[in-house]
């Protein structure tokens, strides 16, 4: 083979071409082994962006390490954007959806649209179109919900939790009901302004996300 000769019995001029080929060709099953790595994508606001926190300690950071420790070949895609809403997370996703081309998809949205006393006719829509985007694309979809304080009003914060609970059950999509099951009343376990959660809080929210993702990342 050629590669087998030897680079002193070559011209000077061939031999450094030949090296570089080389080089190239060595590494590219390592290339081809990062590239066919499965993507697991997070489009979500603030609280999957870590917001007052290091990145690296973040729920989707930890997602990452429980991947590996499971020996799960997914490679974490965290899109998330603080203050980013439903209506922000549809404009983006076609662009993601393509960079990416996502195995599984995980929306963590509506939360800003709740705060911000939004439309949640079209909140909904929205999440109805990310996931319908997403599946066209044969990716798996895990919806993230989330629930507003009693200060909004019992009609309000009904409407917004059925909102997920409507996409979820049409498109037929697992849901993990509340981001913050088991530490919501914890004050503790949230910053000074009582919204986004501490470091404390990072392992519960992957404990809350986990057993309905897992499914779907198969054995």
């Amino acid at each position: 083979m050629l590669l087998s000769l030897s680079f002193r019995a070559l011209p000077r001029s061939l031999a450094p071409l030949l090296l570089a080929f080389a080089i190239a060709l060595g590494a590219m099953p390592a290339a081809r082994g990062q590239a066919a790595a499965p993507v697991l994508l997070v489009v979500g606001d603030s609280i999957s962006a870590a917001y007052g926190l290091p990145p690296e300690r973040g729920w989707t950071s930890l997602l990452a390490q429980r991947l590996q420790q499971e020996r799960l070949a997914y490679r974490v895609v965290n899109a998330s954007i603080s203050g980013d809403t439903t209506a922000g997370g549809r404009a983006r996703l076609p662009a993601l959806l393509k960079q990416h081309r996502p195995e599984v998809v995980v929306i963590e949205l509506g939360g800003n649209d709740g705060l911000r006393g939004g439309d949640l006719k079209a909140m909904r829509e929205n999440l109805d179109a990310m996931v319908r985007a997403a599946q066209q694309t044969g990716a798996k979809v895990l919806l993230v919900g989330m629930r507003l304080p009693p200060n909004y009003g019992s009609s309000y914060t009904r409407a917004f939790e059925d909102a997920f609970t409507s996409v979820a059950s049409a498109r037929r999509v697992p849901l993990v009901p509340f981001f913050f099951e088991g530490f919501a009343e914890r004050t503790a376990w949230f910053q000074p302004d009582r919204i986004h959660p501490t470091l404390d809080a990072q392992p519960q929210l992957l404990e809350n996300v986990w057993p309905t993702l897992r499914p779907l990342l198969g054995k």
